[in-house]
């Protein structure tokens, strides 16, 4: 019952920040929704695009008004957002990452709620690299992250 309940009252709460979103700042991404599937376990590594500099491969696949999709693969080092709130749902991969100010045990099927300006990343994989889908709003622009130690 309480799982239901903290999932029920997580998906309101994004709801509400995307509704809030909208009325208070402008989308940083234009409205790009199309009907899709997108079948995730098929896209690993270089089908999501080059990786970044930590060895993170991420691909957007929704942007819109209020928010981002996106999905992610690989390492990330440790960082925050001072602007955009981050929700992730881990696909594939266990593991450990920061959040906050600890580490935390990740698997799939965790969703990992990331409020603005909190750290998390650092990512450390047991085996394969994490794989998560990555709901990001307001849309991030393209200066709100800040690496840490």
């Amino acid at each position: 019952m309480n799982r239901t309940v903290f999932a029920v009252s997580v998906a309101a709460a994004f709801a509400a920040g995307c509704g809030i979103t909208h009325l208070l700042r402008p989308a940083l991404a234009a409205e790009t929704i199309t009907a899709q599937i997108i079948h995730t376990g098929d896209l690993n590594g270089d089908q999501l695009g080059p990786a970044n500099a930590g060895g993170m491969h991420s691909k957007t696949y929704v942007s819109a008004d209020g928010a981002t999709i996106s999905i992610q693969d690989g390492n990330v080092g440790k960082h925050m957002h001072p602007n955009t709130n981050e929700i992730q749902y881990i696909l594939d991969g266990t593991g450990t990452i920061w959040l906050g100010d600890k580490e935390v045990k990740v698997k799939p099927g965790d969703l990992v709620v990331i409020p603005k300006g909190t750290p998390h990343g650092g990512t450390k994989p047991d085996g394969r690299t994490l794989k998560a889908i990555a709901i990001k709003t307001p849309p991030q622009a393209p200066d709100d992250t800040k690496m840490l130690n």
